[in-house]
């Protein structure tokens, strides 16, 4: 059985320090694998992270590009061509969509685009709606109903 008075340590899992200025012998002995002279050989020397010893950094060489706003709002998307998947009459709210694998993460809610047709008449419950995806909704005979609205 196992417990903590019988724990041994596998062999290889830890290794003994490198004992660096201890001598000739130790093969770190003298300057301590730091070289000779310069920059890093002194005390206190410490290189910031991407420094290439002089040579122009990656992060200086490759181009900036994207911007996330910090107030922006990720959304769990879901097209209306894939509410195709359920009954005419099915009230598809944020629940159903969760239980049925259509969204994963809610993240900071769903929101329902207009790509592809809706053949299906459905009261659509989401966070967001796109202004194509609630004249298509309309136009097949639902309803788009945003969450806010529905728990008033």
């Amino acid at each position: 059985m196992n417990e903590l008075a019988n724990l041994i340590r596998i062999p290889g899992a830890r290794h003994s320090n490198i004992r660096k200025g201890r001598g000739y012998a130790s093969g770190k002995g003298l300057t301590g694998g730091r070289g000779t002279k310069g920059y890093g050989a002194r005390s206190g020397s410490k290189k910031r992270p991407g420094f290439e010893g002089g040579q122009m950094p990656m992060q200086r060489v490759l181009r900036k590009f994207g911007f996330r706003s910090l107030n922006h709002k990720y959304f769990a998307v879901v097209n209306v061509e894939q509410l195709n998947r359920f009954e005419d009459g099915t009230v598809v709210d944020v629940q159903t969509m969760l239980e049925t694998r259509l969204v994963r993460k809610l993240g900071y809610g769903i929101k329902i685009l207009g790509k592809g047709d809706l053949k299906r008449k459905l009261k659509v419950v989401a966070h967001e709606f796109s202004k194509s995806a609630i004249k298509k909704i309309q136009d097949a005979g639902g309803e788009a109903v945003r969450v806010m609205e529905q728990e008033v």
